[in-house]
């Protein structure tokens, strides 16, 4: 079929990488390691849609494959991986057995990769998933199950539905498993309205605006000032981060504690969605409710996670770690697109050739939003008044 540009991640460009910077993963140019490539595209199957790529954001998982700081995975899958979790996109052409798109329609993707008895995914599309390539690239070509139909008529810009595709069905999973969770131990009887804390980034925002519109107490914990009054115009109450050094230290953490005190009545919070490492995963803890329930589905600093499992059992916490959801929960969370989910988005559209610069400033957390590349030069006429 010819061949694209696609970005791709070497295990010589980690290991050159690391080798420049003496193996401080924290000096570590994402940008160096993230390199534009070429991809010869495979004829469509009967089942296959080739899409042509309009937009992508950036994703934290792709961060991990740069850095090589959990595993090695450009490594593991045979020295290259095209990476890229999350798009949408303009079908091109459908196989002969594909019944659900036609050429021009707009669509968004997902990462599941191989399910297991249960429909959840064991491996992650473009990540961990054998054989599986990525969306950082011009066109691209699917299985029909891996694409949803955008909905362009939402009320959301091009760019932010953009930001959806990965995020939307994590912080769906997330907040039922949390709240599932929370419902086992504490009926709605006992209380309805519950405090929910989530730690800075694009999936905790929309974590937060599903407690919202449930009807729930919403509190955002980041260094964004941008990002805390985009949620605060939603009804989300901000807490600046840096105002405890990040929970760095002791007195960071006291005072930390002592805010949510004040603003939960002493109560604490029933639900914190955040890392479960780092020193969030901490003061999550620390400020946790009795009953209280903390999820994650980041590992965005290590595998590992220690943390005081006597003290957690006497104040009855539960801790759950989760991947991503089913095929059935994507489509569901994609229906929310707009009318919960509002997600923040960085105030500079990326250009296809400065991807590696987004990933790079994303890790370097100075971006005032999700990250958005746009990948296709001419849009669609169905989408340019979205655009914006």
């Amino acid at each position: 079929m010819g061949s694209v540009r696609a970005y791709a991640i070497t295990a010589a460009a980690v290991a050159g990488e690391r080798e420049r910077v003496g193996g401080k993963l924290d000096a570590m140019d994402l940008s160096r390691v993230v390199a534009l490539d070429t991809l010869e595209l495979p004829s469509p199957g009967p089942s296959d849609v080739r899409i042509r790529v309009l937009a992508v954001s950036a994703e934290h998982n792709i961060a991990h494959a740069a850095l090589a700081d959990t595993v090695n995975i450009a490594e593991l899958r045979g020295g290259k991986i095209y990476p890229g979790n999350s798009a949408l996109g303009e079908v091109v052409t459908v196989g002969s057995a594909v019944t659900r798109f036609k050429p021009g329609d707009v669509v968004v993707t997902h990462c599941n990769g191989e399910p297991d008895a249960y429909g959840y995914p064991m491996r992650i599309w473009a990540y961990d998933q054998p054989e599986s390539v990525g969306w950082y690239s011009e066109e691209a070509v699917v299985g029909e199950w891996q694409l949803l139909h955008a909905p362009l008529d939402c009320g959301l810009s091009l760019w932010e539905m953009a930001a959806l595709p990965l995020r939307a069905p994590t912080a769906y999973h997330l907040w039922r498993r949390a709240m599932g969770i929370l419902r086992v131990k504490v009926s709605r009887e006992q209380r309805a309205e519950v405090n929910v804390l989530g730690f800075g980034g694009g999936v905790s925002e929309l974590f937060l605006m599903l407690a919202r519109h449930e009807g729930h107490r919403a509190f955002f914990c980041s260094g964004s000032a941008e990002r805390r009054e985009a949620l605060e115009k939603l009804g989300i109450t901000g807490i600046d981060q840096k105002k405890f050094n990040r929970f760095a230290d002791r007195d960071g953490m006291k005072a930390f504690g002592a805010e949510v005190k004040q603003l939960t009545g002493g109560i604490g919070m029933h639900i914190v969605c955040d890392m479960l490492r780092g020193p969030v995963f901490a003061a999550g803890m620390a400020v946790a409710a009795r009953e209280g329930v903390n999820v994650s589905a980041g590992w965005q600093l290590a595998k590992q996670v220690q943390y005081d499992s006597a003290g957690a059992s006497v104040k009855q916490l539960t801790i759950d770690h989760s991947h991503y959801e089913t095929l059935r929960g994507c489509a569901a969370a994609t229906e929310l697109y707009g009318r919960v989910f509002k997600p923040t988005i960085h105030r500079e559209v990326y250009a296809f050739e400065d991807l590696p610069r987004a990933i790079q400033e994303m890790q370097l957390n100075v971006q005032t939003g999700i990250p958005i590349i746009r990948v296709a030069r001419e849009l669609p006429a169905s989408v340019r008044g979205i655009a914006g």
